[in-house]
């Protein structure tokens, strides 16, 4: 269980990529007061674990709907992971969260709450993370086991907010060139976790 528990915590945390999210968070909420910036990041956490939820106890069931089998998913998903280890590694990833947060900015410069758009979707709860949460249910073996994973998501989702709520001094801390350095050095290890869904996905289907 511990083998587990540390697996799923760890791909998790790649993709949702809490220290990633802080500073995007923090130049969103700068004209925030500290009370609403916190309420803002708690409501922000709690959304997003509700989406990762149902599609962690629900998923399977909305691919047998639509006759997708799990194997494919598990490749696709694999994919989709892979291309963010790659934005990862090249910077990509945290150009286009900076383009997103501008945008809001600029077309929203009065809105404070940025709770639901972008921070719960699509930064905490995007596609990744929803692929990457249906795939270690799905891989799960019986009631125990999912509660280990939902478990490991809840503690990536603490994490989240521990973040979130401590962005200013955790960019200070950190400098943009030790951010960085985790970044890429984090993307690597991804791309591994990724390609490993791949490769049980077509052992699984040939």
């Amino acid at each position: 269980m511990l083998t587990l528990f540390v697996s799923a915590f760890a791909t998790l945390f790649l993709v949702i990529d809490p220290p990633g999210c802080a500073p995007i968070y923090a130049g969103l909420t700068a004209s925030a007061t500290p009370r609403q910036a916190f309420t803002m990041a708690a409501r922000a956490c709690l959304i997003a674990t509700g989406i990762l939820v149902v599609f962690a106890l629900f998923g399977e069931d909305l691919l047998g709907a639509m006759h997708i089998e799990l194997d494919s998913f598990r490749i696709a998903g694999g994919i989709m992971l892979f291309m963010i280890a790659l934005d990862m590694v090249f910077e990509k990833r945290t150009e286009r969260r900076e383009e997103r947060a501008e945008k809001v900015r600029t077309a929203q410069p009065h809105v404070e709450d940025v709770s639901v758009f972008p921070m719960a979707m699509p930064m905490l709860a995007g596609p990744g993370s929803i692929a990457s949460v249906m795939l270690l249910t799905a891989r799960a073996h019986g009631t125990s086991e999912t509660l280990v994973i939902l478990a490991a998501l809840g503690l990536v989702m603490l994490l989240s907010f521990i973040a979130l709520i401590a962005a200013r001094p955790l960019i200070r801390m950190l400098g943009s060139q030790v951010e960085a350095v985790i970044t890429r050095l984090l993307g690597v290890l991804l791309a591994a976790l990724a390609a490993q869904f791949v490769i049980d996905g077509i052992r699984a289907q040939f």
